[in-house]
């Protein structure tokens, strides 16, 4: 059996700029300076699961999460871990987890995935958050992008680095504090 912790971080907006980025000053300002105007290219969500043994993101870029979006996740987990191991996810109980169409796809794939859900409101404690929380202290900070599917391989070529060099999560007495 293995653990993953899966849930989404939607509406994250592929921004461009309106005007070419300024070169430093010296004096004024050290680093590239960008225009406060941008235009708006849309939005995306990012589904992804973390595995809490070996730290491995299984993620999809899309530019919703709805059911079809959610059942495209659990094929891609379906398909990376061994046909014999059960798949425990960790989530909340977002609709799309729920739904019809989701629970008719779980049907094809009797005993492979079980659900360990969140308490209501309580999200914030599935890990995946903080993976979520990396990416926008890195890869995703302060991002500018010419389209919407550069969004999108920016951000998966962000989680194939981060599963290039994994860094695994270990609880202990000093993780408490």
């Amino acid at each position: 059996m293995v653990t993953v912790s899966v849930d989404e971080k939607p509406g994250l907006q592929a921004i461009t700029n309106t005007a070419p980025d300024l070169p430093p000053v010296p004096g004024k300002h050290p680093t590239v300076a960008s225009d406060h105007e941008y235009e708006r290219l849309g939005t995306c969500s990012i589904l992804a699961g973390l595995d809490l043994q070996n730290d491995h993101v299984t993620a999809r870029v899309e530019r919703r999460h709805r059911s079809r979006e959610f059942i495209a996740l659990l094929k891609n987990l379906d398909q990376y871990y061994p046909a014999d191991c059960t798949i425990r996810l960790i989530l909340d109980n977002h609709s799309a987890h729920l739904s019809k169409e989701t629970q008719a796809f779980l049907a094809t794939r009797p005993n492979r995935f079980k659900y360990v859900p969140t308490p209501t409101h309580g999200s914030w404690l599935n890990i995946v958050e903080t993976l979520f929380g990396k990416m926008a202290r890195t890869f995703l900070q302060h991002i500018r992008v010419q389209s919407w599917e550069e969004l999108r391989r920016r951000i998966l070529q962000g989680i194939a680095e981060i599963n290039a060099e994994p860094v695994v999560h270990r609880w202990g007495r000093r993780s408490m504090h």
